[in-house]
This record gives C-alpha cells, sequence and structure tokens, in this order.
C-alpha cells in the first residue's frame, strides 16, 4: 500500500507516543521490582533505579513467612478462580438467550439491565440485604453479589449476535436442544469473548477490596489486597513466625514493593496466555453491534 509522507510521519508519531506511553506504564513496575529486591541501606538512601541494589530475598522471605500473608493468598485465589467460572457462566446464560430474535421479553431485559448500569444500589441496603441472606463474613458475599457485569453481558451478546443463524439451525435440525447447542456449539465458537471476558472478570475478583472491608470483619478471610493495605499503612507484617532479626534486615519501603510485586504476579503470568483471544474478543464485542 502506498503512503504519503504525511500519513508515514502520522504513523512515526503514532509509534513514539505509544512508546512513550508504554514507558510510563513499565518503568514504575521496574522501580517497584528493584526496590523489591534492594537491600535496606540502599531503600534508604534512595540509590534504586531501574535495577536492584545490594541484591537480596529478605522481603520475599519475610513474606513467606507470614502466615497471613499465605492465608489472604489463599483467599484472593478462591475467590478469583471460583468467582470467574461463575462469572463466565452466569453471563453466558444470560447473553445467549438474549441475543436471540425467538425469544420473548429480550427487549424490556435489555432496558432493566441497561438501568442498573445507570443506577446503582446504596451501600446500606446493599448491606442489610446480605445480612439478611446470611452470606456476610463467608467467601460468597465476594462472589455472589457480582457474579455478573453489565457491561461485560453486552459485550458478550453482541458477540453471540454474529453467530451464524444457519449453524445454529443445523444444529437443531439434527436433534440438538438447547443446551447441547450453546455446550457444542456456542462456547467452542466462543473462546475469544470469554477469554476475554474472563480475564476482566478475573482482575476484578482478584482486586477485589472494598466489598471485603465492608462485608467481611473475620481475620481468617481477609483479601490479599486487604492484607496489602494493612502492610503498606502499618510497615509490619504482624506474624509470629518472622523473627525480630529479620524484620532489621527489611526495609518498610522495600517490604511493600515486595507485597505489591506478589500481588500483581498472578494476573501478569495469565494474560499471555490468552493475550490473541483477548483482542479478538475485545474487538469484536466493541465494533458490532
Amino acid at each position: 500500500m502506498i503512503t504519503t509522507k504525511s500519513q508515514q510521519a502520522f504513523q512515526y508519531f503514532n509509534l513514539l507516543l505509544l512508546f512513550l506511553i508504554g514507558l510510563t506504564m513499565v518503568l514504575p513496575l521496574l522501580h517497584v521490582i528493584a526496590l523489591s529486591f534492594s537491600d535496606a541501606v540502599a531503600i534508604n538512601r534512595r540509590t534504586v533505579g531501574l535495577w536492584p541494589v545490594g541484591f537480596t530475598l529478605e522481603n520475599y522471605h519475610m513474606i513467606v513467612k507470614d502466615a497471613t500473608m499465605w492465608m489472604a493468598f489463599r483467599n484472593s485465589l478462591t475467590i478469583t478462580v471460583f468467582g470467574t467460572l461463575m462469572n463466565l457462566a452466569v453471563t453466558a446464560s444470560l447473553a445467549y438467550p438474549l441475543s436471540r430474535q425467538e425469544y420473548l421479553f429480550r427487549k424490556p431485559a435489555l432496558i432493566y439491565i441497561l438501568i442498573t448500569m445507570i443506577f446503582h444500589a446504596p451501600l446500606i441496603p446493599n448491606y442489610l440485604l446480605l445480612k439478611n441472606l446470611h452470606m456476610l463474613n463467608t467467601l460468597w458475599v465476594l462472589m455472589i453479589p457480582t457474579v455478573i457485569s453489565a457491561f461485560n453481558l453486552f459485550v458478550m451478546r453482541s458477540f453471540f449476535l454474529n453467530l451464524p443463524q444457519e449453524l445454529l439451525d443445523s444444529a437443531r435440525i439434527d436433534g440438538c436442544g438447547e443446551f447441547r447447542i450453546i455446550w457444542n456449539v456456542v462456547l467452542p465458537l466462543s473462546r475469544p469473548v470469554m477469554a476475554t471476558m474472563g480475564i476482566m472478570y478475573a482482575v476484578a475478583n482478584w482486586n477485589m477490596y472494598a466489598q471485603a472491608i465492608y462485608y467481611i470483619d473475620k481475620r481468617s478471610l481477609i483479601t490479599l489486597q486487604v492484607r496489602l493495605r494493612e502492610i503498606v499503612i502499618t510497615d509490619n507484617m504482624g506474624s509470629s513466625d518472622v523473627t525480630s532479626d529479620l524484620q532489621l534486615l527489611v526495609s518498610p519501603e522495600g517490604l511493600k514493593m515486595a507485597v505489591i510485586v506478589v500481588a500483581t504476579i498472578p494476573i501478569l503470568l495469565v494474560y499471555p496466555f490468552l493475550q490473541k483471544h483477548f483482542m479478538k474478543g475485545m474487538m469484536v464485542g466493541s465494533i458490532k453491534s
């Protein structure tokens, strides 16, 4: 394709702009990682840049020795895995019928769902409802109330709308029921949007913080983000398994950075495996009706 000089200049400008934006995201992360692997002397002297100074693993050693951190990690992992599976199942179960022309009350249901994106129930009525349902101080309170996102529902519905109707009709002619059509035809074709929604739901579940503060006060059910806040504010791991000698070898700033790395790495490890499907799902769900 032939491009003019002005088009080439515009492309170079876009590349430079995106490169600079990328640096604003990558450099702070590299600095955080460098701090997490640096010793207390270098951190206190503020000599750490993008590379560790006085390389040490004591910050991570202190995290590993903290029983509360492992408990919070387990809770967040449970919420992320089971919550995301529930999110995908419920969202797909509602998005599919809303994408089919033959289902009644499709338009009124879409209007009601759209209203929930504009108006939200206040916190106190939500709290009283969950209390009456005996869901407080359980992990279910962090999964069931947020089991479906209206925005993700519309994106998934948009994807389902573009599935070939002829393919679904041929499955019905072959004797497939609706559940079998969904399982054997719709879901295998929906890997891009399922991967996209899976990442979005998983990130939201992993970063669950406000709901954990509002609805949970049992120490054994705190999430990783709540534990991270405690460390950032108090500068203390608060575990009897951590010796005072080890606490003297670490800097509160380095400890905070190590906890941030531990809380971020799981999501960063998942994304590369779903990147191809994620990009395709976002494009299809955003440009088609």
